[in-house]
């Protein structure tokens, strides 16, 4: 079994191991998403490993002392080793013919929120609609939306690392260079993340990686509405990618996980867990699969919501 329960046509990493952060401007080119996706029986256990470590080093401890480059590393490779990048979740999905991954964007979405959960959550979202634009191969697109996620990551206060790649970005779209888009996207999305832990708001880390993980499953469902068929749909199969966002929402600060948004997406998440819940090697059908397009939109529409950012 492969990535949070995903099933079909998922390229095995002989080597997990080699999945690490990647630094701006040494990103190996050529070696995407596709060929980089683990089992899930060797990301629990490193997840496990990872979560052992943490304790011990107490992160969350009252002693404010820093983290330390092994226990940051550490951190971010336990969370982007549980939960499917969208781009991850795009490479799995093998349907007949190239997907409209056009179709699949959306309007621009305010770039003035004030609150740092909806700013974390759309973040995420806005990397996943990266991913799409690279599928689709629209450099202009990825140039737009390159723009707004170096605008979100500034309103958290992100590392020079982070905003550098915006230049990166642009580069590699301009030459139409996609494997390196693929993999500039996933770095930037760890520059956030390592960002965020230096200043002590894994909270938000969390939150980053579940606005992707919404996003990227809207752009997959309604891919697979889009020209049904059972196989595509196996994708969809992630009961344990949902169950490991719940732990980690629980782990959360008390004040965070009370924000009126934090908690509705929280509440939302029990009821998507069961649409994404079903027997193994056996798809969805095509109306469980428009109920959770359903959710997961309505989900997605309520974090973009400009009167949320109080």
């Amino acid at each position: 079994m492969l990535v949070g329960d995903i099933c079909g046509g998922l390229h095995q990493l002989p080597r997990p191991a080699q999945i690490v952060l990647r630094t701006a401007r040494h990103i190996p080119i050529g070696k995407s998403a596709r060929g980089r996706i683990v089992s899930l029986g060797m990301k629990f256990w490193i997840a496990t490993a990872a979560l052992t470590l943490l304790a011990c080093g107490s992160v969350a401890a009252a002693e404010p002392a820093a983290l330390s480059q092994d226990q940051l590393a550490k951190a971010i490779k336990l969370d982007a080793l549980t939960i499917p990048t969208p781009g991850e979740l795009f490479a799995a999905l093998q349907k007949p013919g190239k997907p409209d991954w056009a179709g699949q964007y959306r309007t621009p979405i305010p770039m003035t929120y004030r609150n740092r959960a909806q700013i974390a959550l759309n973040l995420g979202g806005l990397i996943a609609d990266g991913f799409i634009a690279v599928e689709a191969q629209d450099s202009q697109q990825v140039k737009n939306i390159g723009t707004d996620i170096i605008k979100l990551a500034k309103a958290l206060g992100v590392s020079e690392n982070v905003l550098s790649r915006g230049n990166s970005i642009n580069e590699f779209a301009e030459n139409s260079e996609w494997d390196a888009l693929h993999e500039e996207l996933e770095a930037t999305q760890n520059e956030v993340k390592a960002s965020m832990q230096s200043h002590r708001d894994q909270d938000l880390v969390i939150l980053v990686s579940l606005g992707g993980w919404i996003r990227g499953t809207q752009a997959v469902a309604s891919s697979v509405i889009k020209n049904y068929d059972e196989q595509s749909a196996k994708v969809l199969r992630q009961p344990a990618v949902v169950s490991f966002i719940h732990t980690k929402m629980n782990d959360i600060s008390p004040d965070l996980k009370n924000e009126p948004l934090v908690k509705s997406v929280g509440e939302q998440l029990a009821g998507i867990e069961k649409l994404v819940t079903f027997p193994a090697g056996k798809g969805p059908t095509l109306e469980e699969v428009k109920k959770l397009n359903d959710a997961v939109s309505k989900l997605m529409e309520e974090i973009q919501r400009k009167e949320d950012a109080k």
